[in-house]
């Protein structure tokens, strides 16, 4: 048995035998030097356990460079721009997105503080070593707290919010209930076990007509991630003015009661292979659950924020260069680029898989107040 394992074990036997499938997911994601992600052989790639836009090329992050510059530029000449990125990983977004601020424009910032939100300290040495020939422009903050007070800017991330520690909901018919189910251990493995009554996290599950109830499978399971939503409400009440965008897998909130989702949304994936018991092997396989964006969307105008885009990865990326125009290095990248673009907007491929939720809070901020994207 791993460390990362006895650790987790040791967590059940302390809890009494079961632990919520967030304490878990935070033990097998997170846990500092053992989990999933504080391993850097976990990176995304070809020779990793999953692809992502990032691990693509540096097609993405140049795109989102010339769709942040028009935002910026659209700010008061007054506000000191900063670009806020959660979820950095090794730092190679952040590394492209700088790499091509330069190429945006003449009526973008020409300097911008770039933030890095990131609680661990293995991963912040990781994205210093990688960004070390941008560390006048970039600064890190443990927390959201951490960050400056008076922000305003771009506050991003990708693939951030599925990662976020989830807890399983599980229909009980016969109570007409909802129970929370966690992790127990039996004979060597990490097995599902019954946590209890629901209790407050019924609230994040989607209003249910009763003739829906009357036919739901006894045993139909839905993942709710609550510290995904107070993060983007975190967010949003840091965002002075400016824009709160992610990228991720993720759902309008009734599709997650659709048949094919009765087992919930909770994924391991390994060597890009969707694995059949994401309980197993914790530290070596990547956990997932998608976002419920209804909720997300919700949360960010409760907090004053304004929705100005939700779509999927395909259509946010046409729209950006049909008004932002294609890299203009775009001469001597060309067939790299193309290959790319095909990658991140095909729908067989990334551009159907993410959805993009842009919102904005919004300032008078004179003739550029009317920017929207």
């Amino acid at each position: 048995m791993s460390t990362l394992e006895n650790l987790i074990a040791g967590a059940v036997g302390k809890a009494g035998g079961v632990i919520s499938l967030a304490d878990f997911m935070e033990l097998a994601l997170y846990a500092p030097g053992l989990g999933y992600y504080e391993r850097r052989e976990r990176a995304p790639g070809r020779q990793g356990d999953y692809y992502t836009s990032v691990s693509v090329g540096n097609l993405f992050g140049r795109l989102l460079a010339a769709r942040f510059a028009g935002w910026l530029a659209s700010l008061p000449p007054t506000t000191p721009p900063r670009l806020v990125e959660a979820g950095a990983h090794d730092g190679r977004l952040a590394a492209d997105l700088l790499a091509a601020w330069p190429e945006t424009g003449p009526e973008c910032p020409r300097t911008v503080e770039y933030w890095i939100v990131e609680p661990s300290p293995r991963r912040q040495q990781w994205q210093r070593d990688r960004l070390a020939g941008f560390a006048d422009k970039v600064r890190w903050a443990g927390s959201l707290d951490d960050l400056p007070g008076d922000l305003a800017g771009v506050i991003f991330s990708n693939e951030l919010l599925d990662a976020f520690p989830a807890h399983r909901l599980v229909w009980e018919a016969r109570r007409r209930d909802w129970d929370e189910w966690g992790v127990g251990r039996e004979k060597g493995a990490f097995v599902w076990r019954r946590l209890g009554p629901a209790g407050d996290l019924r609230r994040l599950l989607p209003e249910l007509p009763g003739e829906l109830l009357e036919i739901l499978p006894d045993g139909f399971a839905v993942d709710v991630c609550p510290a995904a939503l107070a993060w983007w409400r975190q967010a949003a009440s840091r965002l002075r003015q400016g824009w709160l965008l992610t990228f991720d897998y993720g759902l309008e909130e009734l599709e997650f009661l659709a048949p094919a989702r009765s087992a919930g949304t909770l994924r391991a994936y390994h060597r890009h292979q969707l694995q059949k018991n994401p309980l197993a092997r914790p530290g070596l396989q990547d956990l997932t659950s998608h976002v419920n964006f209804t909720a997300l969307r919700k949360a960010g105008e409760e907090a004053g924020l304004e929705t100005v885009d939700f779509c999927s990865q395909e259509e946010f990326l046409v729209k950006l260069v049909r008004e932002s125009g294609w890299p203009s290095a775009a001469g001597r990248e060309n067939s790299r680029w193309t290959r790319q673009w095909q990658t991140l907007t095909h729908p067989a491929h990334l551009g159907a898989r993410f959805q993009a939720l842009a919102q904005r809070r919004r300032r008078s901020w004179g003739k550029n107040s009317s920017a929207t994207m």
